[in-house]
């Protein structure tokens, strides 16, 4: 009798801005993932936070210029996570019908970019249901999500950041003029970012200060606690970070970095992941080994400040002089065709199908609660 497969829920889509990205993510680990091994049930999150039943076919699921992805729910039917003598399972809800069973569930793949998926939500609730999941817990995804507490646990922990302001709601309200005498102690050129937003949305580069209002407000459409960072003058460089087993360090991959061709402009939304002729990313980064060596063991260094698990890939900044600023980690980062985190560990001698069993690997591997 054969051994039977590992269950596991991928969990995409979600209520953040990062909608889309999630399923382009998901379309490139459905396509990937080993279905002799996995037995896999796509579950998508609507905008307004319902799960529901969704296609197994990455098609669906890939961005394209004329159409991004969008989960939808049929009416009348949703998914709900439930707990039961025979362990974790999915339950579809339809009106005026029993529940019916669509899976058991070994493991959750939760691939949810941004706020309510990648800040710890998610990881709550599936502690809370004792579910093994990929990725990192409740306070590391957390801080991963939001770059002003980040920043303050590199800080701790004697990791080089840049210099930034904080802008609250209610100072924005209540002391804007005090927040535009700190944020001009900043050089030009400024980053104005959403704190807890990623894939660069309401990002604006400010090289005049009349703008920065402007920006703010752009930024706050994403969140309303803004970030404005004083621009590095250097190469913006990449690692990704893979956890291992047992008590083993973490892993880091070869270092990439993002080279955008016109110098004026940032690695934005659409050169992400619409335009990607706008950026090459370069794997390996042009750097003398030292230089890589020392972005690794940082890369590695944030990974661990913050506790992440699993999976991250960290941004750094390395100018000039060779000083290394580290930007942000990334504790889910992007699995599309063209991301840097599988590119990174596929230059490393790790495969995109390898990389995906690895994580949901060391997903089983791991308990819930307390660790």
């Amino acid at each position: 009798m054969s051994e039977r497969k590992v269950r596991v829920a991928l969990l995409f889509g979600g209520r953040s801005g990062e909608h889309a990205i999630s399923a382009a993510t998901a379309a490139g680990v459905l396509r990937a993932i080993d279905r002799e091994k996995y037995d896999v049930t796509p579950v998508g999150v609507t905008r307004d936070g319902r799960w529901v039943v969704a296609s197994d076919d990455p098609t669906v699921w890939e961005l394209r210029a004329d159409r991004l992805p969008e989960v939808t729910a049929p009416a009348g039917s949703e998914i709900v996570l439930s707990t039961s003598g025979e362990g974790p399972q999915l339950q579809v809800l339809e009106a005026g019908a029993v529940p019916e069973v669509l899976s058991q569930v070994d493991v959750v793949f939760p691939v949810l970019h941004g706020p309510f998926g990648e800040d710890g939500t998610v990881q709550g609730l599936l502690e809370l249901a004792d579910v093994r999941y990929v990725g990192s817990g409740v306070l590391a995804s957390a801080v991963g999500m939001d770059k002003h507490y980040m920043k303050l646990v590199f800080a701790a922990h004697g990791l080089p950041v840049g210099p930034y302001v904080v802008v609250t709601p209610r100072d924005w309200v209540t002391r804007r003029d005090d927040v535009l005498t700190r944020v001009k102690e900043l050089r030009l050129p400024l980053f104005v970012k959403p704190a807890r937003a990623g894939s660069s949305l309401g990002v604006t580069r400010v090289d005049d200060l009349a703008d920065l209002e402007d920006a703010v407000e752009a930024a706050r459409v994403h969140d309303p606690k803004v970030i404005v960072e004083e621009g590095v003058d250097g190469r913006e460089v990449e690692c990704a970070v893979l956890g291992s087993r047992g008590d083993a360090a973490p892993r880091a991959s070869v270092v990439g970095e993002i080279v955008v061709q016109d110098t004026g402009e940032f690695y934005d939304f659409e050169a992400k992941y619409i335009e990607a002729d706008t950026a090459r990313l370069d794997i390996p980064a042009d750097l003398p080994d030292a230089v890589s060596e020392q972005v690794r063991a940082l890369a590695v260094a944030a990974f661990e400040a913050v506790g992440a698990e699993g999976i991250a890939r960290v941004d750094v900044f390395v100018t000039p002089e060779g000083r290394i600023v580290v930007n942000e980690i990334n504790t889910m980062p992007g699995f599309t065709p063209i991301s840097m985190y599988p590119k990174l560990w596929e230059a490393s001698g790790i495969s995109y199908p390898d990389l995906i069993d690895e994580l949901v690997q060391l997903a089983l591997d791991r308990p819930t609660g307390l660790r």
